[in-house]
């Protein structure tokens, strides 16, 4: 993933990073996460992708049940599950976005 920098005429800069099919979840706060999962699914569907894994970690669940929260209320997810196996168990969900 190539991050590719440009400046606005704003007091911020945005920094855009290529869209892929896995989002690492740990740096946010779960106030951060609804906004943030909502427009990372919308890209990843625009791109093409219908499965796509976030990673939330295990800690306290706090992020977990965040995510979860926002994935039963779009429209968007067809389904989503934990991950399974050495890939993350209960730290990662498995979403399958509508076609």
């Amino acid at each position: 993933m190539t991050p590719t920098s440009r400046n606005s005429e704003s007091d911020s800069d945005a920094v855009e990073h290529a869209i892929e099919p896995v989002l690492d979840l740990h740096t946010f706060r779960p106030s951060e996460v609804a906004d943030l999962v909502t427009e990372y699914l919308r890209e990843c569907r625009a791109r093409g992708f219908t499965t796509v894994e976030l990673i939330h970690g295990k800690g306290s669940g706090a992020l977990a049940r965040t995510v979860h929260a926002t994935l039963s209320r779009l429209e968007t997810v067809e389904s989503f599950e934990l991950g399974h196996g050495p890939r993350g168990g209960w730290g990662r969900t498995r979403v399958r976005l509508r076609n």
